[in-house]
């Protein structure tokens, strides 16, 4: 590793970008700190470039000093990736690049910089009938583009695959500051997918500038669904053989403690709100007549059709034919019918479809509650193990979670054909951090109470996550947003690990690319 500069180390790294894009402020340090879950260490200084060019010649400096590079995308993430305690360090921001370069209508293709949420992209294709073939997760009104490439992450398209199985090429800029250009302008791979090595690496093998991502056309008509389950296998199964027969363009699901956190969460006004915009897009995809209907079962529905719900399956299906979506709905109710569920109002993936990046308020409990995920992609065939297996560890541990007042519910989300994601969320007391304050609505955050931190609670979940991700390892789960929490190593072949090993060399040889990212 080379010798960090002992007098004043961002000098040469100011020389060339200038001090205005060091920020070395207090509150900008400690909001940087931050992810989610955890805290890191305190960067030398937060760079925010204002060029790709600048980003390059940045980065060159910092690391000729010795200085550690660690990448982050819009923040909204909790496995550390962002986070590093291993000596000076500078951390990138790139939000300032976030301009959309081209949109090519003929080839079929958009290129943006790095810093573009997914919620300004799909703002700027939306009149043009137009969206990225995975178009982003959930938190996409602060999420990046940069961050999805390297995090990767999954929601909206998610029968196309995840966010990285969108793109088409990259420029990334390596430790040293070459700017290396992935694959071919329109199509992935030419020869051996370089795009592909460094997708979802985590910042690990360099920073994200410039994206090149597939586009398809937005559909023209829609059909929606939600139904009820008593049992959690009756759920899988139906939400597996959805998947198998690609029915929907999105097919999620929540346990009944979510469930009841979500229909705490969100209040009648803002309801309202997402529903004028449920009722523009319902106007544009079936006329005013049928989203005045639409909009009164909404209304009538109310709050209330969950409450005696214990699983929710909510599904969205999308095609250029009414009568086709409309056959693909009827298809899922069947299915879900033959498993022992039932049809329930639809207002859930009504709105949020209409509504697909909301603020990121779920940051917190409802109340206030520290909140954070853990996930583990399965295939069909492993899900109900890894359920009861998950319900037998909060059995376990069912004394201890009451005392320190840790809940947990879980997310199911289809990923393709080939399997779904389970996702446990836990929910217990604790003091809420800058990202938080930062990141969630004012209005919203004044009424959620900050509770003091609680160390008994702290220790608990961690306890908590890490053996569910042991029991996902057991089941051979795969897992996106990797960083410094997920057991890379230990479920990669040897071989293919001294592969990975090989490509970090090469381009990190001082070792200074988001240092223990990936393991590495």
């Amino acid at each position: 590793m080379a010798t960090l500069a002992s007098d004043n180390p961002l000098a040469a790294v100011s020389v060339e970008v200038g001090e205005t894009a060091l920020l070395t402020d207090d509150a900008t340090l400690a909001l940087h700190s931050h992810d989610v879950l955890s805290r890191g260490g305190t960067p030398l200084a937060v760079f925010g470039p204002s060029s790709v060019d600048e980003l390059a010649n940045g980065i060159a400096a910092a690391t000729s000093a010795g200085i550690a590079i660690v990448p982050r995308g819009g923040g909204m993430s909790y496995t550390g990736g962002y986070l590093y305690h291993g000596g000076p360090f500078l951390l990138v921001d790139t939000g300032a690049l976030d301009a959309i370069l081209d949109i090519d209508q003929t080839d079929m293709t958009v290129t943006v910089e790095a810093g573009c949420t997914w919620d300004k992209l799909y703002r700027e294709l939306q009149p043009r009938g137009l969206r990225a073939l995975a178009w982003g997760t959930l938190s996409g009104l602060r999420a990046s583009i940069g961050g999805g490439m390297s995090q990767n992450g999954l929601f909206w398209g998610a029968r196309g695959g995840s966010a990285v199985d969108g793109a088409v090429s990259m420029d990334v800029v390596l430790a040293d500051g070459t700017l290396v250009s992935t694959g071919s302008d329109f199509f992935r791979p030419f020869g051996p997918d370089l795009t592909g090595l460094f997708a979802a690496d985590c910042g690990a093998f360099g920073v994200k500038a410039r994206v090149t991502l597939k586009l398809v056309r937005e559909a023209t008509a829609f059909a929606y669904g939600s139904f009820s389950f008593d049992r959690h296998d009756a759920l899988l199964t139906a939400m597996s053989e959805i998947a198998r027969a690609e029915l929907a363009a999105e097919s999620f699901a929540f346990d009944p403690f979510l469930q009841a956190q979500r229909m705490k969460r969100d209040s009648l006004a803002k309801d309202a709100k997402q529903l004028g915009n449920m009722l523009k897009a319902q106007a544009k995809s079936g006329g005013l007549i049928k989203a005045a209907k639409e909009g009164a079962k909404v209304a009538m529905a109310g709050r209330s059709f969950l409450k005696d719900v214990p699983f929710s399956l909510h599904c969205i299906a999308e095609g250029r034919h009414q009568a086709g979506v409309d056959a693909d709905m009827a298809r899922i109710e069947t299915i879900v019918l033959e498993a022992g569920g039932s049809v329930v109002e639809n207002s859930i993936p009504k709105i949020l479809r209409a509504n697909p990046f909301p603020p990121p308020n779920s940051m917190l409990g409802p109340d206030g509650e520290r909140w954070v995920p853990v996930h583990g992609f399965l295939p069909h065939s492993k899900l109900v193990e890894a359920w009861e297996r998950l319900d037998t560890l909060w059995e376990r541990h069912a004394d201890a979670m009451t005392q320190a007042k840790v809940e947990t519910g879980a997310l199911i989300a289809a990923t393709g054909r080939t399997g779904c994601l389970i996702e446990p969320v836990f929910f217990w007391p604790g003091a809420h951090n800058p990202l938080h304050r930062h990141a969630i609505e004012r209005d919203h955050l004044a009424k959620l109470t900050d509770r003091p931190d609680d160390p008994q609670a702290n220790a608990l979940v961690e306890t908590l996550r890490n053996e569910v991700i042991a029991i996902f390892r057991d089941l051979g789960a795969v897992h996106m947003q990797i960083a410094r929490t997920y057991p890379l190593k230990e479920s990669h072949d040897p071989a293919a690990w001294a592969i990975l090993r090989a490509l970090k060399q090469q381009v990190d040889p001082e070792g200074l690319m988001n240092p223990g990212s990936l393991a590495l």
